[in-house]
């Protein structure tokens, strides 16, 4: 899943960005609030990890531009302003979550977690799809018995395919969910990925839709 990273502090955004690349999200790193207007029009993120104290464009304005667009992604806050003031400030004018600094970063990565599931309707990580469970924070797909190790690659694109059930996603649209702005995508990485997650889970799971993209069709109550 990609997320974008609002922080201007270059030693903080550069362990966060470790940090939850570490746990499996592809990130996206700006250092101002201009530079993250321009993402957020030109890119599709799952959410946005935000400081307040920006320069250019304040956090805050950010944050109420987002909302004033009608836009429901997931925004958590991060800030040192720690009065309840501020807090209910920041939350008031949209953010789902607030993270204090200075914080731990497992706690970050599960209140990311959190509204991640919450954005997708779940109340826990795991996802379940017919006879699969697909855990994302471990990388394992479980089919009775059977536990299967997938590349953070192969997991991200069976969590999108998964969170689209019955809809065809393009090549395109997947590689924007897993590459971020300095990786280097090979022309042929979604198919190689695809491939693989077929090898391990079955060639019917993922069907290609000629000329659109991929599908997992939609799960029967």
């Amino acid at each position: 899943m990609r997320l974008l990273l609002v922080e201007d502090d270059p030693i903080l955004g550069n362990g966060i960005e470790a940090g939850l690349r570490q746990a499996g999200f592809t990130v996206d790193w700006t250092r101002d609030g201009r530079s993250a207007q321009l993402a957020l029009e030109t890119t599709r993120y799952e959410l946005v990890v935000l400081d307040l104290g920006l320069p250019r464009v304040s956090g805050m304005e950010l944050l109420r531009q987002l909302r004033a667009r009608g836009s429901d992604l997931p925004v958590l806050v991060l800030t040192a302003r720690d009065t309840v003031r501020d807090r209910v400030s920041g939350l008031e004018a949209g953010a789902d979550d607030y993270l204090i600094k200075p914080f731990d970063l497992s706690e970050l990565v599960a209140r990311i977690r959190a509204l991640l599931r919450r954005a997708h309707g779940r109340s826990v990580d795991a996802i379940r799809y017919r006879d699969l469970v697909l855990r994302p924070e471990s990388l394992t797909v479980t089919r009775g018995d059977e536990t299967i190790a997938l590349s953070g690659r192969e997991c991200a694109i069976l969590v999108e395919l998964l969170d689209h059930q019955g809809t065809a996603l393009s090549r395109a649209r997947l590689e924007e969910s897993l590459y971020g702005w300095h990786d280097e995508i090979e022309s042929n990485a979604i198919e190689v990925h695809i491939h693989n997650l077929r090898r391990k889970l079955g060639s019917e799971l993922i069907r290609t839709i000629r000329g659109v993209g991929y599908l997992v069709p939609r799960d029967s109550p």
